[in-house]
């Protein structure tokens, strides 16, 4: 089976609180976006040994770390937990999404994992306790199951699905090829309720935004990383109607009319995607 694991962006983020359990409350609208990675899984034949659980294969964007620490192993080992039957399976990665660019697709790889073994293996898992499964890979896995537009609180994984008409407009998102990491994004926010939610300004016109709409680890990140306040400003520059970081950065996008999408000339080694709000 195939599916493919979209990205998202983040229509403004504010940091309410850091909590007990070391974790912040945040409210954020995610957004899907028709940038994607491609995930197969295969059922294997031969018995499942301790070792070749998951023959787990990538290409296209590197993937740091350890094979056996990829979300989609850890889906598939989480599953099994509750469900020992789960057999021996291949899987291969295809990354498109960058990664340590507040896309979210790392998360949006883990949640289409359990996605496809429950639907693989006719597990039967009800989505309620799909979303838990979710939950335990990531704050945000859970909205890349709903992957619909959705005002977020929590960590991230309380969602309220919300319209918000993005048809007239298109996305130049910039990635610069900075790689920040979450924790690093989060030791130097400074948590403040807003003067008005994410929740309100979204649903208010699009050309009110650029005033209103904020990303709060810009505060933080933009005077370590020049070149992303740069990009948001270029992207203003070039008619951008709202711009900002996504997530905890490092991609930038900005919205356009649409039509009047700009073919601006960034750095080498910036990666530019043209995209729309929507998986498809």
């Amino acid at each position: 089976m195939i599916l493919f694991p979209n990205a998202k962006i983040n229509l403004g983020l504010n940091i309410i609180r850091k909590r007990a359990d070391g974790f912040h409350d945040l409210e954020t609208f995610f957004c899907p976006v028709n940038l994607c990675d491609a995930l197969e899984v295969i059922p294997q034949q031969s018995p499942a040994t301790a070792t070749e659980n998951v023959i787990f294969n990538t290409s296209g964007i590197h993937i740091d770390g350890n094979t056996k620490d990829n979300i989609c192993v850890k889906a598939w080992n989480l599953l099994k937990k509750d469900f020992p039957e789960l057999p021996q399976v291949q899987m291969h990665l295809h990354k498109v999404i960058p990664t340590g660019a507040g896309l979210g697709g790392g998360s949006s790889d883990g949640a289409f994992t359990v996605q496809i073994l429950n639907r693989l293996f006719d597990l039967k898992v009800p989505e309620p306790e799909l979303s838990a499964y979710a939950l335990q890979l990531g704050s945000d896995c859970p909205f890349f199951l709903l992957n619909q537009p959705c005002f977020a609180e929590g960590r991230g994984e309380r969602l309220e699905p919300i319209s918000v008409d993005l048809t007239g407009y298109e996305i130049l998102l910039i990635h610069p090829g900075i790689h920040i990491s979450t924790a690093k994004a989060f030791a130097g926010v400074r948590p403040r309720v807003p003067e008005k939610s994410v929740y309100g300004v979204v649903q208010q016109p699009v050309t009110s935004w650029r005033r209103e709409l904020v990303n709060d680890f810009e505060e933080s990140l933009f005077p370590l990383f020049p070149a992303l306040k740069e990009i948001k400003e270029s992207l203003y520059a070039e008619g951008a109607v709202y711009a900002s970081m996504t997530g905890s950065g490092s991609a930038v996008y900005g919205l356009f009319e649409k039509g009047k999408m700009p073919d601006p000339a960034f750095q080498e080694g910036y990666r530019v995607f043209r995209l729309r709000a929507g998986t498809r």
